[in-house]
């Protein structure tokens, strides 16, 4: 029987909550960094105290050497940060300052993370009562065995993120790509061990979190892909640093936050696989000063919509054998303009378009317009062939705003893309359709799922077309009805005002 601990009771829920009482005045933005730096100080606490107490009983010496914990990959702790001591001083009015000085403690022996840990303990709006009450959470925390609350430690970052993102709204889709749009990329493009991951806009950092899930899921390994970034936002940059110090995973995402199409922090990488979700229908994006750049194979980006630059980007950086999973808008699917048909139809008549799968709407915190994933994979088993899925009905609403995958979901969309590599999948009306690229240049080059996978068949509900159709025309008509009344009363109170129409 599985050992209990606070995870199968929401721990992670716990934690938000207390949380929300401890907000207070303070933006969502820094109070963000805030439950994030508590967090990180848990966990690489957690981290070192087990290694400290191996070193000790090896009885060497070594246990306040640095180099033995960097050598594990484990950040070393200073004594005033260590989770010990921040837990003494929980209930003391001293308690920010005691955080922020931890955080320089541990950037200063831990060159890797300058400038990055956030220091705004101190500050006075931040209820140091109730951040003492989350701090004893952490504390209280069952630790008894050290990878699951790691682990935990690290599903509580996630969750909060994504409460962050909900609450930031548009501001919160820069750093958040919601979880089971992930995992359907990260499960359908099935990573392996020992491979390069690149996110040229990687936010927090979760499509690698997922690629490292799905990895030690399969082979039982953590820690076992080169994972390559970049962001040009500062703050979500040092998410990232922080995301990948929690789940253990030795990240590159160059020395500081930069622009991808400007700077380009990894210009000679080739990466197995490539997961993003770039900010849609981007623009400006410099491209004026980016016009005879070498990545532009397929067709110069117009300067008005960086769709066809992150592809082309992304494409560019891309292994033999490489394989691409993003998230793009619609309107990346069949815009003409500006060139678009044009690269579009390059990339497509160099077979490099895998699949394509329309989204239903409101899976996003930070905006409710249906997007499409894109796979994109050089030497692809189906040459010749596309696949095209329309999922627009697929997926729950979790709440009035927000929609959700199942795993039943993700499964379904991942065993559909398996039949189609082995060659065996079947055409389903109004849901998957495999197109050769002569059918899809019959269409003009446009991808859009709907035109190829057609209207679902009916299933006949049995009752005779007579009898519908004088039941449909009958509400119809009592639908016309009550639109006139209405129609008659807007009139009538705009009368009532001086406004007659």
């Amino acid at each position: 029987m599985p050992k209990k601990t606070q995870a199968n009771i929401g721990f992670e829920d716990k934690i938000w909550k207390a949380a929300c009482v401890l907000w207070g005045h303070i933006p969502a933005a820094d109070y963000r960094k805030v439950i994030v730096g508590l967090i990180f100080l848990k966990y690489i606490g957690t981290a070192f105290n087990k290694k400290y107490e191996e070193l000790l009983k090896e009885g060497d010496g070594f246990e306040n050497d640095s180099d033995a914990y960097l050598a594990e990959n484990i950040f070393f702790v200073p004594k005033k940060a260590r989770w010990e001591t921040i837990a003494k001083f929980a209930h003391k009015p001293e308690i920010g300052e005691v955080i922020d000085d931890a955080m320089r403690a541990i950037e200063k022996d831990n060159p890797k993370l300058k400038n990055v840990l956030p220091k705004n303990y101190a500050s006075p709006d931040l209820d140091k009562k109730v951040l003492g009450d989350v701090i004893d959470l952490f504390t209280n925390m069952d630790m008894g065995d050290e990878e699951e609350s790691k682990d935990l430690l690290g599903r509580t970052y996630e969750y909060c993120i994504a409460q962050f993102a909900a609450y930031e709204g548009t501001k919160g889709g820069e750093f958040y790509t919601p979880s089971s749009i992930v995992r359907t990329l990260v499960e359908i493009l099935k990573p392996f061990s020992n491979c390069r991951v690149y996110d040229p806009c990687c936010g927090s950092g979760g499509m690698f979190v997922q690629s490292a899930k799905f990895i030690q899921a399969h082979s039982g390994k953590r820690g076992t892909i080169s994972v390559y970034g970049q962001e040009a936002n500062a703050d979500t940059w040092k998410m990232a640093k922080i995301n990948m110090a929690i789940r253990g995973i030795d990240a590159d995402f160059g020395p500081y936050q930069a622009d991808t199409f400007t700077n380009d922090l990894h210009p000679q990488l080739k990466a197995d696989f490539i997961l993003a979700n770039p900010p849609f229908n981007y623009s400006p994006w410099n491209q004026e000063k980016l016009v005879d750049d070498k990545r532009w194979k397929y067709g110069l980006p117009p300067a008005g919509n960086a769709n066809y630059a992150w592809i082309q980007h992304m494409i560019f950086h891309l292994a033999e054998n490489g394989k691409i999973g993003l998230v793009l808008a619609n309107g990346a699917l069949s815009t003409q303009t500006s060139g678009e048909g044009e690269i579009r139809k390059n990339i497509i008549n160099a077979d490099l378009i895998e699949g394509i799968v329309a989204m239903p709407t409101q899976l996003f915190y930070s905006v409710t317009i249906p997007v499409t994933l894109w796979f994109i994979t050089k030497n692809k088993k189906q040459k010749g062939k596309t696949l095209f899925i329309d999922a627009r009905k697929m997926g729950e609403m979790v709440d009035r705003k927000h929609r959700d995958f199942s795993n039943e979901d993700i499964k379904k969309l991942v065993d559909t893309f398996d039949l189609f590599q082995k060659g065996k999948l079947e055409d389903v009306r109004g849901f998957c359709k495999v197109a050769t690229t002569k059918e899809i240049a019959e269409q003009d080059y446009i991808l859009t799922p709907g035109r190829y996978v057609g209207i679902e068949e009916q299933v006949d509900d049995g009752e005779p077309f007579d009898e519908k159709m004088k039941r449909l025309t009958g509400e119809l008509s009592q639908m016309f009805k009550e639109s006139h009344d209405l129609e008659k009363e807007i009139k009538k109170n705009l009368g009532a005002i001086g406004y007659e129409m």
